[in-house]
C-alpha cells in the first residue's frame, strides 16, 4: 500500500514542474567585466575592515590578487572607488570613496531589478 502511495505522489508532483531562473549579474565596460558579485564583496570587505589586506583575508584571498582587482576596478571607472591612506600610528589602510560606495549601492539595485524580472518570469515557464 505504502509503495502505491508513493507512485501517486511521484507522478502527481512530475505533472506540476516548477523552473527557476537563476541569473548572475555583471557590469562590463569596452575593455571587460568591471563590476561582478566578487568585486562588490572585496569593496565591501575593505569597508568594513578598513584594510585591502584584511579585506583578502576575509575573502580567503591573496593579497596580490585582491590589490590587482583593485587597481583594476580604480583604472576602469570614472573615478576610483578605493583610496590608500598613507602610514602613520594605525600603519595606514584603505577606503572606499564616494564613488566605491556608489558602485556598491547601483550594483545591487541594478541586481534586484533584474532578479525580480527573472522571477516573474519563472512564472511564465512551461515545457
Amino acid at each position: 500500500m505504502q509503495l502505491q502511495n508513493y507512485v501517486i505522489n511521484y507522478f502527481d508532483v512530475s505533472k506540476n514542474k516548477q523552473y527557476n531562473i537563476e541569473v548572475r549579474v555583471w557590469i562590463e565596460g569596452t575593455d571587460g567585466a568591471f563590476l561582478g558579485i566578487g568585486k562588490i564583496w572585496l569593496l565591501e570587505n575593505i569597508r568594513k575592515t578598513g584594510s585591502i589586506t584584511n579585506a583578502a583575508k576575509e575573502m580567503k584571498m591573496a593579497y596580490r590578487q585582491a590589490w590587482q582587482l583593485v587597481e583594476e576596478m580604480n583604472q576602469r571607472a570614472e573615478k576610483p572607488l578605493v583610496e590608500k591612506l598613507l602610514g602613520g600610528k594605525g600603519g595606514g589602510g584603505a577606503q572606499l570613496t564616494e564613488a566605491g560606495e556608489r558602485a556598491i549601492t547601483v550594483f545591487y539595485e541594478v541586481e534586484k531589478r533584474i532578479k525580480e524580472f527573472a522571477r516573474k518570469e519563472t512564472q511564465n515557464l512551461k515545457f
